[in-house]
């Protein structure tokens, strides 16, 4: 039991206010937690076998690795916080200093240049360079794209680009040029959120980034300014032993602090109980009776938290966000000692439309953590392919796990420039992820500001999750706690 709990005292009794959460990601584990720590009694329903969402965890070659999430931000210090409550303080670490590596068809050098591979330029965010004029930033971009590029330290910041809803990439291109939204944004934001940021709200994706351009009158100026104010060192931490250790320690911590905890139970419906004394009243598909609490959590993805919130806020149809895109995660274990030098840093991001190489990004997880390349030993090697962009054409991403292999074991011969064949794998494993990413489509921000307030009208109810806090852990578990404890007041 953690010291938090400790000094809250024993578990709540029957007269404790009831809080029902709905999901068991991340976010309703950690609302769970926030409800529990303030006195109430809180069951949590799942609609799939286990919980953690996105955080999860696999066994390849006899390897307990992540199968999802394996690292967090350190913008903030929400994941290390609740990591450190759950016992878990000592198995915070860092990555491998190692950069992160491009592979693209570079600029300037013609209609169809082969594809090449290249450390990523070091002081950038999403791409975004913080020097136009840097040697790695030229490499990429070419001396004619740095020019271009350039501009921005010079260019008046309009309204539009300061205050409207925006996309990404039209501020990025308005700003900085078509070299620096092909060749450096798209491949980064691409692996990431599995999108083009023509498509993405600016301010969902990059929060902070405009405020800060606003302010230094020059995109490039604001990347640095928000560079400068991260912590020193990594942009990202994880756990030794996998980031998966962090949905354990709190299923385990919820268990014992006598939280109900239900998988396999799906909600089918929600409804606002009439009368003076409010509440909710839940009904779970197989149960005889409806459950009722004082407190309501809704943390699935947006689509279902909007549709299970028709009843009570038919309004928010209009702000129903768009189906987030599918992806598919190929980890190879393999036995291959010339990958030993780390030859292409921790991993390698891919511009769409690279000929040769159908994945969007690579991970060499034993080239990044340094715990995971002791458990692995010499010559053995973890790499995680990551599959699946809105822009891929049909059928790109082969849907029969063994097949998938196969690509994932070409792609990964050419990104880290080592023939790699089907003997030299000693485990595989693929993992798929149905509408696994939130899309921020443009004006996200604001449509998110309207469902909080729509929700806000109704006493006891709060949404959390990523598709409203933003993707990545840091936002989610930052979010989820601090909108919980507004809920729980």
């Amino acid at each position: 039991m953690t010291q938090a709990r400790q000094a809250h005292g024993s578990s709540p009794d029957a007269a404790a206010p009831r809080a029902i959460v709905i999901g068991g990601g991340i976010a309703g584990l950690v609302a769970a937690r926030e409800l529990s720590l303030t006195g109430h009694r809180v069951d949590v329903f799942e609609a799939s076998p286990r919980f953690g969402g996105c955080v999860g965890s696999h066994e390849v070659a006899g390897l307990v690795l992540d199968a999802g999430a394996e690292s967090f931000a350190l913008r903030n210090t929400a994941v290390a916080d609740l990591a450190a409550d759950l016992g878990l303080a000592e198995a915070i670490t860092r990555p491998h200093a190692a950069a992160s590596w491009l592979y693209h068809a570079p600029a300037e050098t013609g209609k169809r240049p082969a594809a090449r591979a290249q450390p990523l330029p070091a002081t950038a965010i999403l791409g975004i360079p913080a020097d136009p004029r840097a040697d790695d930033v030229k490499a990429v971009i070419g001396t004619a794209g740095s020019v271009r590029a350039a501009a921005d330290l010079a260019m008046p910041v309009t309204r539009r680009q300061a205050t409207e809803p925006i996309s990404l990439g039209e501020l990025v291109h308005a700003r900085m040029g078509q070299a620096v939204l092909e060749h450096l944004v798209t491949p980064i934001v691409a692996g990431v959120h599995s999108a083009d940021p023509s498509t993405l709200d600016a301010d969902t994706v990059a929060p902070g980034l405009r405020a800060a351009m606003a302010k230094h009158h020059s995109l490039a100026r604001a990347v640095a300014s928000l560079k400068a104010s991260a912590p020193a060192g990594s942009a990202v931490g994880g756990l030794t032993g996998g980031m998966h250790r962090l949905v354990t320690a709190l299923v385990a911590e919820l268990a014992g602090d006598g939280v109900g905890l239900h998988p396999g139970s799906r909600v089918a419906s929600i409804a606002a109980e009439a009368g003076a004394d409010g509440g909710w009243r839940v009904v779970v598909d197989g149960r005889a009776s409806s459950e009722q609490a004082d407190r309501l959590i809704i943390a699935t993805p947006g689509p279902a938290a909007v549709d299970l919130l028709s009843a009570v806020l038919p309004d928010a149809a209009a702000l129903r966000p768009a189906t987030g895109h599918g992806i598919a995660l190929a980890t190879l274990v393999v036995d291959q000692p010339e990958l030993d030098e780390a030859p292409r840093g921790t991993g390698l991001l891919v511009a769409p439309g690279t000929v040769g190489v159908t994945a969007k990004a690579l991970t060499h997880g034993t080239a990044k953590w340094e715990w995971l390349a002791d458990e692995a030993g010499p010559g053995t090697h973890v790499l995680r392919l990551s599959y699946g962009r809105l822009s891929d054409a049909p059928g790109a991403v082969p849907a029969d796990d063994q097949a998938l292999r196969d690509v994932a074991i070409a792609d990964a011969s050419a990104l880290l420039g080592t023939e790699l064949t089907a003997a030299d794998v000693v485990g595989w494993d693929v993992v798929r992820y149905d509408a696994a990413l939130p899309f921020a489509t443009t004006g996200h921000r604001d449509r998110v500001a309207a469902f909080r307030t729509a929700v806000a009208a109704h006493p006891g109810l709060e949404v959390v999750g990523a598709w409203l806090a933003g993707t990545g852990l840091a936002s989610v578990v930052a979010d989820a706690r601090a909108r919980t404890a507004i809920t729980a007041s």
